[in-house]
């Protein structure tokens, strides 16, 4: 059995769908149930005994202690995170308690629980922590990739605060001896995507009718990777990595944010058309760039595959097509995690960035 934290979020979800599908091995799902934690997301495993869920927060050293205690995890994937730039601009708290401090109390916990192992348990047992290409920094156009050398220079208080947890990874395995292993992930999309990020959102509101906003110029450019892929690549670094290594994972799509709304507006013009005829473009609006907004993000994925083998299954021609269809046969998933929340939280965020 393993242990997942995070695992009613978009990519921890897709995660744990996925690895059912793939395994006989259950798994303890930790989850907080905030904004973007949706038991929806879960729904297919209904009824399944080898999903255990559990609601409660890693920053709960007692909670995590029990289930360490519990079930004898052979392994941990610690997904759990407050994973939203914006977010973190306008409340930086929220992503200093769970990303550094929960991550500390989650590690506190492992650390004591995994020295309780013996024999097997203890050589293979693996705490493997999921994080983004965000802590290091941003990228001139002609520069090189982000290697696992590259420098940490995160510039917003979620990419400091990733930056933060990855170091107590790091030194949990070189003060404790934790076998840990950490993975730095590009930009992921598609099913289950909280709709404020640029994908869904793009989606969400061209159907609805409503502006599509795009940063400054949209000259943004990130790597994309389609979140299966994604899953994929943690299960083989859970597999086969080596302690204490770091392993970036990307997509090898580097395109600029524009393109990528421009592709979706064409993907919908072609399987959703507006009723009027007319193009989904025809409501971009260019609104006023996030401070401190990274130009470039790219990830060098040359390790992975060298070493274990893994490459990505999709192109972005395949994964957004699949992205998109998503979207339009799940309409009662969008309405469902549409709160008044979320909808204050957008128009809190994009409403003051009018140009």
């Amino acid at each position: 059995m393993i242990l997942v934290t995070g695992g009613a979020g978009f990519i921890g979800a897709n995660f744990v769908v996925d690895w059912l599908a793939q395994s006989d091995e259950g798994l303890i799902n930790l989850d907080k149930l905030t904004y973007a934690g949706n038991r929806e997301n879960l729904a297919a495993l209904a009824g399944d005994p080898r999903h255990i869920f559990v609601h409660g927060d890693i920053g709960d050293s007692d909670l995590t202690s029990r289930l360490l205690s519990q079930y004898q995890p052979r392994a941990i994937i610690n997904f759990a995170a407050e994973s939203h730039v914006d977010r973190s601009i306008h409340g930086p708290e929220d992503f200093i308690q769970t990303n550094i401090v929960g991550t500390f109390h989650l590690l506190e916990a492992v650390r004591g629980y995994w020295g309780s192992l013996h024999d097997d348990a203890l050589q293979g047992f693996r705490f493997l922590h999921v994080s983004t290409d965000e802590v290091y920094g941003s990228l001139a156009r002609d520069e090189a990739a982000f290697s696992e050398t590259h420098r940490y220079e995160p510039n917003s208080p979620y990419s400091a605060s990733k930056a933060a947890s990855d170091h107590l990874v790091r030194a949990y395995h070189h003060t404790y001896g934790l076998p840990v292993l950490t993975t730095n992930c590009s930009n992921n999309y598609g099913p289950y995507h909280f709709p404020e990020k640029l994908i869904p959102l793009m989606i969400v509101n061209a159907l609805a009718g409503k502006p599509l906003p795009v940063y400054g110029d949209g000259q943004q450019i990130r790597d994309w990777l389609y979140v299966t892929d994604h899953c994929s690549a943690i299960r083989r670094v859970l597999d086969a990595g080596r302690p204490g290594e770091t392993y970036n994972v990307g997509g090898w799509n580097e395109k600029p944010n524009l393109e990528i709304v421009h592709t979706v507006c064409a993907l919908l013009d072609e399987l959703r058309p507006r009723a009027d005829g007319k193009p989904y473009r025809e409501q971009i609006s260019y609104v006023t760039d996030r401070p401190g907004h990274d130009r470039r993000y790219a990830i060098d994925a040359r390790k992975i595959e060298r070493e274990l083998g893994w490459k990505p299954a999709e192109t972005f021609a395949t994964g957004i097509r699949k992205t998109v269809l998503w979207y339009l046969e799940n309409q009662d998933w969008v309405r469902n995690v549409q709160s008044g929340a979320y909808r204050a939280w957008v128009e809190r965020n994009y409403g003051e960035r009018q140009p």
